[in-house]
C-alpha cells in the first residue's frame, strides 16, 4: 500500500461539526480515509490508476485539498505505510533533513508511541527507528512496553495498520452553535461558510451536487414582545441544476439573508441537504479555447441570483404541457424550482400549423357577411377547420374562453373551448391563425405566422 498524510487546518472545529468532516473531501479520491492525532491518512494506491496515475492524483490532492497555505510542501508526506508517511509529515514540520535511509533514519519523536520513551532512549544512545529497532526486542518489551514495538512493527510494514476508516453519512446535516447570538440575518452568513465547505466535501465524496439545501437558526428566545416564537426559522435555496461551487451558493445565500429578517436572536445555525443529484463530470471541447474570448457569468447561476434577489415568481420558464387548447401547451414555472415532467403537445395536433405567435387574449374580428375580416379585408380561408373540443374538465383562468364570453355573450362552461381552427390570408394581414366559437359564431385572431 502507498500512503498519503495531510495536515489538518489549525483552526478548530466549531461545536457540533464531527471531526470525521474534515476528511470528507478525500472520500472522492480514495475509500480509505481515516483520521490519526493531527494528519489525515489516504490509502491512495488502490484507486491511483482512477486518476492517471500517482503523479496526476498527487497533483489532484494538491490543489483541491482545503488549508493548503504558502508553505504547501509542508502541508503533506507521503510513504510506504501510513505512520511513515506521517513522520515525513512531522519531519518536514521541523525543519530537519530528509532521511537518507527510510524509515531506519526517522527520528523517535515522529512515532506517536515513542514519543513518552524519547528522552531515555536518546541516554542510551537510541535516537531513530533503526537504533531502537537494532535493540533486544525482549529488553525494549520489558523496559518501554510491548505497545512501542507492535507500533514500530506497523510502522515498518511488518504489521498490518489498523485504521477507522471515514464513513459519509447518507444525508448532509449539520448544526452548529453560534459564539455569539446573531442579532441580524447577515450574521449568520459567515457560520453557513464553514457549513457549506463541509457540504462541499460531502458532495464531492458523494459525486452528488445539490438542487435544495436549507439553512435554519435556532431562535435563542421563546416568546417576543408578547408573541410566542417558533423554536426555529429556515429558508430554503434552490438551484436549477445540481452545484458544487460552494461560492456560487454562499452568493445566493447572501442573497436571501440580505431580505430576511430574524424574529429573534439566534443561537444556533444548521444546514441540511433537501435534494441532491448526480454530478454530469465536465466534458472538454475538441476545439482549443478563445483565449481572448471574456470570462462571462454562466447562464444558470445568473438565473439563481436573480431568483434569490427578486423571488423565484419573478424569473420563469416554459414548459411544454399536454392539452389541445393552444393557449394552455405552455405553463410557466419559477426557474429555479422542478417543473413538472415535460409533456409533448398531442400527436398531430393541428396538423403542423400552429403558428409561432399567440396572440392572448385572442383578439375578436369583425365580419363582411359571413367573412371574417382583418385591417378591414376580408380574409380568405386556405386549410382547415381543425377542430378542438377540450377543457371541460377544468376552469381556465388564462383560457382565451373568458375573451370570447366577453366578446360574444356566450355561456359556455367553465374551460370549456369549442372552436374550428383555419389558417386564413389577407394582402394587408398577411398569414394568420383564426378560429371561429361554435357555441357564439364569432370569429378570433389567435396567431400570428411570420
Amino acid at each position: 500500500m502507498y500512503w498519503h498524510a495531510w495536515r489538518l487546518p489549525p483552526e478548530p472545529l466549531p461545536p457540533g461539526v464531527p471531526a470525521a468532516a474534515q476528511g470528507w473531501w478525500a472520500l472522492r479520491f480514495t475509500p480509505r480515509v481515516a483520521l490519526l492525532d493531527e494528519a489525515l491518512l489516504l490509502e491512495v494506491q488502490s484507486t491511483e490508476r482512477l486518476w492517471g496515475g500517482r503523479a496526476a492524483l498527487r497533483a489532484l490532492l494538491r490543489a483541491q485539498a482545503p488549508g493548503s497555505g504558502p508553505e504547501a510542501a509542508q502541508d503533506w508526506a507521503e510513504g510506504p505505510t501510513a505512520l511513515q508517511a506521517l513522520a515525513l509529515l512531522r519531519q518536514s514540520r521541523l525543519g530537519g533533513p530528509p532521511p537518507r535511509r527510510l524509515p531506519h533514519d526517522l527520528p523517535l519523536a515522529t512515532l506517536t508511541a515513542l514519543r513518552p520513551h524519547a528522552q531515555a532512549l536518546q541516554h542510551l544512545g537510541c535516537r531513530t527507528w533503526g537504533a531502537l529497532r537494532a535493540l533486544p526486542r525482549a529488553g525494549v518489551a520489558r523496559r518501554f512496553g510491548a505497545a512501542c514495538l507492535a507500533a514500530l512493527d506497523q510502522a515498518w510494514g511488518d504489521a498490518p495498520e489498523a485504521a477507522a476508516w471515514i464513513e459519509l453519512p447518507a444525508q448532509f446535516a449539520l448544526e452548529v452553535e453560534l459564539p455569539a447570538l446573531a442579532e441580524s440575518s447577515t450574521a449568520l452568513l459567515r457560520p453557513a461558510e464553514r457549513l457549506l465547505l463541509a457540504l462541499q466535501g460531502w458532495l464531492r465524496a458523494r459525486h452528488q451536487g445539490v438542487l435544495a439545501l436549507e439553512l435554519a437558526w435556532r431562535h435563542d428566545l421563546r416568546r417576543h414582545d408578547g408573541v410566542e416564537l417558533p423554536p426555529w426559522q429556515a429558508l430554503v435555496l434552490r438551484t436549477a441544476e445540481p452545484q458544487q461551487d460552494m461560492a456560487h451558493l454562499r452568493r445566493l445565500l447572501a442573497e436571501r439573508l440580505g431580505r430576511q429578517r430574524l424574529a429573534a436572536p439566534a443561537s444556533h445555525v444548521a444546514l441540511r441537504s433537501l435534494q441532491t443529484a448526480p454530478m454530469p463530470e465536465a466534458s472538454h471541447g475538441l476545439l482549443p479555447a478563445d483565449p481572448h474570448a471574456g470570462q462571462g457569468v454562466p447562464w444558470q447561476e445568473l438565473v439563481e441570483r436573480l431568483s434569490a434577489r427578486l423571488g423565484p415568481q419573478a424569473v420563469q420558464v416554459p414548459q411544454l404541457h399536454a392539452d389541445h387548447r393552444p393557449e394552455c401547451m405552455q405553463r410557466w414555472y419559477p426557474a429555479v424550482q422542478p417543473p413538472p415532467v415535460a409533456a409533448p403537445a398531442p400527436r398531430g395536433a393541428y396538423g403542423g400549423l400552429l403558428p409561432p405567435w399567440l396572440l392572448r387574449p385572442p383578439r375578436p374580428l369583425a365580419l363582411r357577411g359571413s367573412r371574417p375580416c382583418l385591417h378591414g379585408q376580408p380574409l380568405r380561408l386556405l386549410a382547415g377547420p381543425q377542430r378542438v373540443e377540450a377543457g371541460w374538465w377544468e376552469a381556465a383562468p388564462e383560457s382565451a374562453q373568458n375573451a370570447v364570453q366577453d366578446a360574444a355573450g356566450s355561456a359556455a362552461a367553465p374551460g370549456l373551448v369549442r372552436r374550428d381552427y383555419f389558417v386564413a390570408h389577407n394582402a394587408v394581414a398577411g398569414w394568420v391563425w383564426v378560429f371561429r366559437d361554435r357555441g357564439t359564431g364569432g370569429w378570433f385572431l389567435h396567431g400570428v405566422y411570420a
